[in-house]
């Protein structure tokens, strides 16, 4: 009978160094070589875009401008998000003066290059700036905290967005972590490794504009879904009993 008891302590142990396995992030990140790289967003349709135009005339340049220099001090992001230029479904924006403007499928650094160029030919010394009012991700699934983000300096890696939304629960697969993502008007789905270090060397390492994570529930979780999901407790419990009741009897 003590040997049974012996194997079962054994199992008990074996099962919770893979269950550790399973749930610590980047493992062996002490031997992996950094060579994470931040992707610049590219703009997409439906993206909300701020662009302020700037030069030594005020006068001038405010011509080019939704929003007036006086004005920028006090406003807020839901009072900006009104006055920005929203991309349409073939990635044109309509701008004062210059019109239907294609800004889609360019990066940021890219179309103010091209906003600014234009502009030069009105406005000398002229200065573009342009920012995404609706970067933003949402995180969903087995996180303590589900909900979508705004994200302020337009850089979330896919670990910081987590940390936004309080973490994985102890159900959370790391090991396949869902990012879907919208690439010229069409879905795109990437699977991500938590628990490796490959995951800082991965293209998708950091998150881009309207992005979604999704949290897939581990096997334990999903087949706990149809019944009392406080058995496991009551069979670890009954288990640790029977355990000490060994030791004790021993």
């Amino acid at each position: 009978m003590n040997k049974i008891y012996f194997y079962l302590i054994i199992c008990l142990i074996s099962s919770s160094c893979v269950s550790n396995k399973k749930i610590v992030y980047f493992q062996g990140a002490e031997n992996a070589i950094d060579e994470t790289k931040v992707t610049e967003a590219k703009i997409q349709p439906n993206d909300n875009l701020l662009i302020l135009v700037s030069s030594p005339k005020v006068e001038v340049s405010d011509i080019f401008n939704s929003i007036q220099i006086n004005e920028r001090g006090n406003s807020t992001q839901e009072s900006l998000a009104l006055q920005g230029y929203i991309v349409d479904k073939d990635g044109y924006i309509n701008f004062p003066i210059l019109g239907r403007v294609r800004l889609g499928g360019l990066t940021k650094n890219e179309a103010i290059n091209l906003l600014q160029d234009k502009i030069s030919e009105y406005v000398v010394e002229s200065t573009v700036n342009i920012r995404f009012l609706n970067f933003r991700v949402t995180v969903l699934g087995e996180v303590n905290k589900p909900g979508v983000y705004t994200v302020t300096n337009e850089t979330i890696s896919l670990p910081e967005a987590l940390g936004l939304a309080g973490d994985m629960t102890i159900h959370g697969r790391r090991n396949n972590v869902l990012v879907c993502r919208e690439v010229d008007g069409k879905k795109e789905f990437y699977r991500m490794d938590m628990t490796s270090p490959d995951l800082f060397r991965s293209p998708n390492y950091f998150l881009q504009q309207n992005d979604i994570v999704y949290i897939q529930p581990n096997k334990a979780k999903s087949s706990g879904a149809g019944y009392n999901q406080n058995l496991p407790i009551w069979v670890s419990v009954f288990s640790t009993i029977i355990t000490i009741i060994a030791l004790v009897t021993k």
